[in-house]
């Protein structure tokens, strides 16, 4: 029952949610309710074990009790063989040769190996044999554990054909059953856990939010967040330093609306969630060796896939898109994907290192810059501290070179960081030096465009056009002069 609601979680608010919340939440207020749920169904006991029991069929428990029995008269005959001999024998069991005993070879090296082992095998230092008693044991287990089988294929099969005609309602009550065990687990979880009903609105929000798995395995250090999605901010980047926590947020979203939909409390001061249709993940970053495919055509696929099917009841959620081919392509892509995606008008959040994409899309309608918070202090050491806060805030990250800093904080070499820092503030430099150039030229071609323009309206003061023709000929003036300054536009 809970992995078939969490395969797919339901959208129906009136007949499935609410009641299934109302459930849980008089679950929580009446504790003996609760315990007397739980006793009772640990009543229900596994069919297939019950029926295969000891007593259920006769001819079943002989068969057995000859297992059993047969199984331990191997590790007497073991133990005689031992004492007969003085001989450390292990006793082994493998598919093919059932049961079978290994020696040690230098027990032999002044006496010869007694007649009663058979089957001899050599293997280095060890000696691999049997005997005629642990042959005929071996049958008499095979033969009995073969019955077992068949015995107990047959009980199940007759009960099978015996109530094949009531098949429908027992369905109806193991569904039932199993319905009522899941909203008890969500019973214990939201107890014990300190769980708050979700409201179903047409706005996501969440305040104090918590990662249903991180907050158990780490509880003391765990910082919750907040979260909010509606009409004006469909659209979220998140940006931050590596291990500030991206993935864990926008995972705990993604957990949480799942955990909303299968009827259960979440983790948080405040909850409320819209209903999605389908929710999408792209956080894997795994080649797939097996089908020939690099990270980034896995990335692809998967991201190819979303676009066909993402729509305005779609929530998707996208960790570090187009790494895993070169920056540029890899920035070209995020963007173009950022775009259908926002066309769509689903709820995204979208994680990234990509600055660029927070100041394309920043002042784009629905579109929401966040970044995760971290600190980075000089310690007496000159080595530099990077501290987790693992608190979302509004606006792209403004720490730079974070990548360079982590490195630091993990110890790399001094030298190694000098050559970085001066790499970086090359490229830096020259992506300046680019964008200044190119302002320039925009310059220098908006002055000689101007000028243009300026020359002919002079010319046309002369001119003994009638107004008619002057008019048409200024609106072609206007369109033309608008579209060349569209053209070489520097954004």
């Amino acid at each position: 029952m809970l992995r078939s609601n969490i395969i797919q979680p339901s959208s129906q608010v009136e007949s499935t949610l609410l009641p299934r919340y109302d459930a849980l939440e008089e679950l929580t207020m009446k504790e003996d309710m609760f315990f007397e749920i739980r006793k009772a169904l640990k009543g229900f006991a596994d069919v297939e074990k019950l029926l295969t029991s000891s007593g259920v069929h006769g001819l079943l428990d002989i068969a057995r009790q000859t297992y059993k029995e047969a199984t331990e008269d191997v590790y007497q005959h073991v133990d005689e063989l031992s004492k007969e001999h003085e001989l450390v024998i292990e006793v082994k069991f493998d598919h093919r040769r059932k049961f079978w005993l290994r020696l040690e070879g230098n027990e032999f090296e002044d006496r010869q190996l007694p007649d009663v082992f058979i089957n001899k095998i050599t293997r280095s230092r060890w000696i691999e044999c049997q005997t005629l008693m642990l042959v005929q044991l071996n049958n008499r287990i095979t033969d009995s554990h073969n019955e077992a089988v068949m015995l107990s294929e047959n009980i199940i099969q007759q009960l099978l054909d015996d109530i094949r005609g009531y098949v429908p309602e027992l369905f109806r009550v193991c569904e039932g059953i199993a319905l009522l065990d899941m909203v008890a687990s969500f019973t214990q979880s939201a107890t014990t856990r300190d769980y708050v009903r979700p409201e179903i609105s047409d706005t996501l929000a969440l305040k104090n939010a918590r990662h249903p798995i991180c907050e158990r395995v780490n509880p003391e250090r765990f910082v919750p967040n907040d979260a909010y999605a509606g009409e004006q901010h469909r659209f979220q980047i998140i940006t931050g330093c590596n291990m500030s926590g991206k993935s864990t947020y926008i995972r705990m979203v993604a957990l949480m609306q799942v955990m909303a939909q299968i009827g259960s409390f979440v983790p948080a001061e405040y909850a409320s969630f819209p209903l999605f249709q389908q929710l999408f993940v792209r956080i894997s970053t795994d080649d797939n060796i097996e089908a020939n495919m690099s990270t980034f055509s896995l990335e692809m696929r998967e991201m190819a896939f979303i676009l066909r099917n993402v729509n305005n009841k779609s929530l998707a959620i996208i960790d570090e898109l187009g790494r895993g081919t070169s920056s540029r392509d890899g920035l070209a892509i995020a963007l173009a994907i950022s775009e259908a995606l926002i066309q769509s008008n689903s709820i995204v959040w979208f994680a990234t290192h990509f600055e660029e994409i927070t100041k394309i899309l920043g002042s784009r309608p629905g579109v929401l810059n966040l970044h995760l918070e971290t600190d980075v202090s000089s310690s007496s050491e000159t080595r530099a501290r990077m501290t987790m806060l693992y608190k979302i805030k509004s606006g792209p990250v403004q720490e730079r070179s974070y990548g360079i800093n982590l490195a630091r904080a993990m110890g790399f070499p001094e030298s190694f960081i000098e050559v970085a820092q001066g790499v970086s503030q090359t490229l830096a430099d020259t992506m300046e030096g680019q964008k200044d150039a190119s302002e320039s030229r925009w310059l220098i071609r908006q002055r000689k465009m101007i000028l243009n323009l300026t020359s002919i309206l002079s010319q046309l003061i002369k001119s003994e056009m009638d107004d008619a023709t002057m008019g048409s000929y200024l609106r072609h003036l206007q369109d033309e002069f608008v579209q060349k300054m569209d053209d070489n536009a520097v954004y």
